[in-house]
């Protein structure tokens, strides 16, 4: 995928989605957790379900890996085999920017210049093991822990928690990995 077919995909969905909050009923925006200790948050997360962007949709063995660099920034590699658990690794390297006076729990995600998507910390347990990074137009989000697998009752209580913030949990897709 070449870097100008990934600007115009990013551009189409940014317009699909403003024209689709025009037509949706506003729902309440999703609260972030009150504060997160970005020292303890950075490092390897992998993505047990998402409800995937145009990039991700044959993402297997997916794992976003964060730094937080000296300037306050965090450098971001998402890497991912594509079509299965073998396949093609693809690899991303958003910034990740942190908005001011929210405890660290939102921040704009940026692909390309200028545009930055919303991410927003929205669950985080106390361990720093398991978290849920969502959008007010829930329209996309990430279930992750900081191992490859998680229990069954686990896994069902964040799909739980995804669903209380108004997704559609139908579309949630488990990514598989590599057992470890």
């Amino acid at each position: 995928m070449t870097l100008q077919f990934l600007k115009k995909l990013i551009i189409m969905t940014l317009l699909a989605n403003l024209l689709a909050g025009c037509a949706t009923p506003k729902q309440a925006p999703i609260a972030t957790v009150p504060q997160v200790d970005l020292a303890k948050f950075m490092g390897d997360w992998y993505v047990i379900a998402a409800i995937p962007t145009a990039i991700e949709t044959e993402s297997y063995n997916a794992i976003e890996s964060y730094q937080l660099d000296a300037d306050g920034t965090i450098a971001t590699t998402f890497t991912f085999n594509k079509g299965s658990l073998d396949g093609k690794i693809k690899t991303y390297q958003p910034r990740g920017f942190v908005v001011k006076d929210t405890g660290n729990a939102r921040w704009g995600m940026q692909f390309i210049w200028p545009i930055k998507a919303e991410y927003l910390i929205a669950h985080l347990d106390a361990e720093y093991t398991q978290t849920i990074i969502a959008r007010n137009a829930r329209d996309y989000v990430w279930i992750m822990a900081r191992s490859a697998q998680i229990g069954d009752e686990e896994y069902a209580k964040l799909v739980q928690k995804v669903a209380d913030m108004g997704y559609d949990t139908a579309k949630l897709r488990k990514v598989p990995h590599k057992p470890q």
